[in-house]
């Protein structure tokens, strides 16, 4: 009896270490397996991107926001760069060959697999012109660049360098102001002495000084509409009359001093581009129109 016991509690180990055996056995087996399929993979991603390193950039796409660069521009910026070698275009070169172009201000560039470099350029936008050579874009930052490529009116501003965005900002706040009267500004001086000068699209010169200019022109919006009508009126001396305003001196505690020039000249100053010649030298004060 003893012996039969025995035998019975080895069939039983047997049986216990073949249940453990087999599923590490399987385990150890898939696990292999996988090491051998990822090796396998390895290698031939491996084999597949040294097979593509000496592959070329084919398409190059270009967008963004660009009414002044043309494709040409970028295209011949880019020449330089070698882009015979996907893995090894440098879009950091590319960038800074694309900022070296006058009418751009911004450059992303990315590469996207197997061939393509995507160019994403951002134009400066002119608000202005800047001492008739410059331009002031709408940070005022001033650039150079090919004017014939502007279609649209730009005002002109004129001053000491360093002053643009000093320019830019009285430029947009006064004409703010004055679009309540339906004018605006064609051209703003600022002088060494940051005394400020404007140039009303209908002619008419604002000599608003150094300080107060917002009062100043405030000023000047309510008296002018009376002066205009004082002249349709006919109503001031008859020299004055056939008058035009051809500037206002706002450089007074209150009140205000207009010099006048006559039609015709209007006419011919338009032709000559010269409209402050010759005008009619008389100076009145706002008193006398009151």
């Amino acid at each position: 009896m003893k012996t039969n016991k025995i035998n019975i509690n080895s069939k039983e180990r047997s049986q216990k270490v073949d249940r453990t055996t087999i599923p590490f056995v399987l385990s150890v087996t898939f696990f292999i397996v996988v090491l051998i399929s990822l090796g396998g993979l390895s290698w031939w991603l491996t084999q597949h991107f040294i097979g593509q390193e000496s592959a070329p950039v084919t398409s190059v796409v270009i967008s963004g926001e660009m009414p002044y660069s043309k494709r040409t521009d970028i295209m011949t910026a880019i020449e330089p760069v070698d882009l015979g070698n996907f893995f090894q275009v440098d879009v950091n070169e590319v960038q800074s060959k694309l900022l070296y172009l006058p009418w751009v201000s911004s450059v992303a560039v990315r590469k996207k697999w197997p061939n393509e470099l995507k160019i994403y350029v951002v134009d400066h936008k002119p608000v202005a012109l800047w001492n008739g050579e410059f331009l002031i874009n709408q940070l005022g930052k001033v650039f150079q660049a090919d004017m014939t490529r502007i279609k649209h009116y730009l005002p002109n501003f004129f001053g000491p360098e360093g002053t643009e965005l000093l320019a830019l900002k009285n430029y947009r706040d006064l004409n703010t102001l004055l679009a309540f009267n339906a004018l605006k500004i064609d051209e703003l001086i600022l002088s060494e002495r940051f005394s400020w000068q404007l140039t009303l699209n209908d002619g008419v010169t604002l000599n608003l000084g150094r300080e107060e200019r917002v009062e100043r022109v405030q000023r000047f919006m309510d008296l002018y509409p009376i002066i205009k009508a004082e002249l349709k009126a006919k109503k001031i001396t008859e020299k004055q009359k056939n008058q035009a305003v051809d500037y206002i001196d706002l450089r007074y505690d209150t009140g205000l001093a207009v010099g006048w020039k006559s039609v015709t000249e209007i006419t011919s100053s338009k032709n000559v581009e010269n409209k402050h010649s010759n005008h009619f030298k008389s100076v009145i004060s706002v008193k006398s129109l009151t």
